[in-house]
């Protein structure tokens, strides 16, 4: 199982995850990186669902840095 979704690899701080979400839907991935650290400080479970994603969402075709 996976999702249809690749992760960034041009715009990632760590997996490209959050970036890669930011790029589908065409956000800004700088206010979704707030918003992710928001509900990871909050009792909803941020870091458990980054790592699922990590691992169900596809690797970018190369890694630009």
């Amino acid at each position: 199982m996976h999702i249809p979704w690749k992760r960034s690899g041009t715009n990632y701080v760590l997996a490209g995850v959050l970036g890669g979400i930011a790029e589908q839907l065409d956000w800004n991935a700088n206010v979704l990186r707030v918003l992710w650290v928001l509900l990871t400080i909050s009792p909803f479970p941020g870091l458990i669902v980054y790592l699922i994603l990590w691992l169900l969402m596809e690797k970018p075709d190369q890694y630009v840095r």
